[in-house]
């Protein structure tokens, strides 16, 4: 039993290959990062991103100008349908907790099929995500 979490990607990015943790460069996002390494201490971490799917922090990918907000419904669960694959192959959905720091257009769809999930920061407007999260970080 493990707690997964699960870190939306964002518009910001770097314009260079390099490592997944690296790439996106938001406030939203570092700071995210931050809560979940520092706060939350998951056993892995995975970056939803809307061009790869699942990514491991580690993994070296190209820049994109990518994002699910953009997509139609049946491209957004074509994308729900190949990131719950990436999961099934890397996670127990039945017994590990997979916890979303995430838009809502990147959990919408998988939730109902991932029985052990929480949703940190639900339906908040970027700006309070980023309010909560220099709280919860202290800063």
């Amino acid at each position: 039993m493990s707690n997964i979490a699960l870190l939306s990607c964002v518009s910001q990015k770097i314009t260079y290959k390099t490592e997944a943790r690296n790439m996106y460069i938001s406030n939203l996002f570092t700071e995210s990062l931050k809560y979940i390494e520092n706060i939350l201490k998951p056993d892995i971490t995975y970056i939803l991103s809307a061009k790869y799917g699942l990514l491991k922090l580690d993994e070296i990918i190209e820049p994109y100008n990518e994002t699910l907000n953009t997509k139609n419904k049946a491209e957004q669960q074509n994308w729900a349908n190949n990131v719950l694959l990436q999961i099934k192959n890397e996670c127990n959905i039945n017994s590990d907790t997979l916890i979303f720091l995430a838009g809502k257009n990147y959990y919408k769809d998988l939730i109902q099929h991932l029985p052990n999930n929480k949703i940190i920061m639900e339906n908040m407007p970027i700006g309070k995500r980023l309010q909560w999260l220099t709280k919860e970080l202290g800063v």
